[in-house]
């Protein structure tokens, strides 16, 4: 299979990602490299509000980039452990020499494979408390896994509860197919939130027990990622509340 080639660009104190093409993969803050730089891989961090962490809870990572989501979990959540899926050999040495993640530690395991095939390995079955999935080729215009069978799997390995976070690119077509295929997994268990400046879009699929909980209680949440991680969690529950129908009062999902 031919991989994409790994290039690199700086501006204004910002590293960034691309796959051979001036299209941005991901980016980093050089002076403040485990900030999470953009506004939708912070976003990607949403599962923290619907999951405590503690000791012995699993995230799967499926596409690294330049291990923002990696990096962030390693250094605020070290109850938790990490499991990475790169397809890109390329993409797993650019995210260690160039925007320093982290080696494989007991915290953290990096895979080279399909993410498509994770998905469907019976070892991990009921296995993660949260997915994150973040995966795109040179293309850039829209995810490279969107299928129904996909997202099925994603949700097999999945604990009960369970929180998935994607990346979906709003101004493509591709938006609504990931979406339909998201919601038909997760039985329209979806939240979305509003699209970012880089018209990405993050959705949220839930597995378990159904959800109900005030908005405050949501906010108080938020503000303690805030204070805990920096992350600008406290803009989250308000986007969620507007973006989302049937949500005024209380979230219910």
């Amino acid at each position: 299979m031919l991989m994409e080639s790994v290039t690199f660009s700086e501006s204004g104190g910002v590293r960034y990602l691309h796959f051979g093409s001036e299209l941005i993969q991901g980016a980093m803050r050089i002076r403040d490299p485990d900030e999470i730089y953009l506004e939708y891989n912070q976003q990607m961090m949403a599962w923290l509000l619907f999951l405590e962490t503690r000791a012995g809870m699993k995230v799967a990572q499926l596409g690294l980039g330049t291990g923002a989501l990696t990096k962030f979990t390693h250094r605020y959540c070290p109850a938790v452990k990490s499991t990475v899926v790169e397809l890109n050999p390329a993409v797993i040495i650019s995210a260690r020499s160039m925007f320093f993640t982290p080696d494989d530690d007991r915290r953290l395991e990096t895979l080279q494979t399909d993410a498509k095939t994770f998905v469907k390995n019976e070892r991990y079955r009921d296995y993660f408390d949260a997915v994150q999935v973040d995966l795109y080729d040179a293309i850039c215009d829209g995810p490279s896994a969107s299928s129904l069978e996909f997202y099925q799997g994603c949700r097999s390995i999945l604990k009960e509860p369970g929180v998935m976070t994607v990346n979906l690119f709003s101004r493509h077509k591709s938006f609504n197919i990931n979406l339909e295929n998201i919601c038909k997994a997760f039985d329209d268990r979806v939240l979305l939130f509003p699209e970012s400046h880089d018209c990405n879009v993050v959705a949220i699929a839930f597995k378990g027990p159904q959800l109900e909980v005030e908005w405050k209680e949501v906010s108080k949440r938020a503000k303690l990622i805030l204070e805990k991680t920096g992350l600008p969690s406290n803009t989250w529950t308000s986007g969620l509340n507007r973006e989302n129908a049937r949500q005024e009062t209380k979230l219910s999902i």
